[in-house]
């Protein structure tokens, strides 16, 4: 029973184990970082498969206490071959990404937009409480 269960083992590690040949290292065309003192700091890569990315943050001063904001991009290559590019800001409101690929909501229907303008201009209600 011992060496059923050792050659069930040993099967199951042999078709585990990676197959074909091992792929190639990708270069890293570019790499530039810098740390300030003062808490900024940025960077910038390249591979060479097409990945890039730049960064940079520095502190500022959020009420009383200091936040990072940091601003970048990247960009690799999609499965068609087009560059995927996205920029962003992360700062005390949340991080907001931008890109041509990202999915954006539908417009509003012109009936709930009519609605939304006639309540955003009405009268607010009157108190039943208060004294008229």
């Amino acid at each position: 029973m011992k060496s059923i269960v050792l050659a069930c083992m040993l099967f199951a590690v042999a078709f585990a184990a990676p197959q074909g040949a091992p792929a190639e290292p990708i270069p890293i065309v570019k790499d530039d970082s810098q740390i300030n003192g003062d808490g900024s700091y940025q960077y910038a890569y390249e591979t060479g498969n097409g990945i890039t990315a730049d960064q940079k943050g520095e502190l500022k001063k959020v009420g009383e206490v200091d936040a990072l904001e940091v601003q970048g991009e990247f960009s690799y290559p999609g499965e068609n071959g087009e560059p995927i590019r996205l920029t962003y800001t992360a700062d005390e409101n949340g991080f907001h990404p931008e890109g041509a690929h990202l999915p954006t909501a539908p417009p509003v229907p012109e009936a709930i937009q009519r609605s939304l303008d006639f309540l955003a201009t009405a009268q607010p209600p009157q108190d039943a409480a208060a004294p008229q």
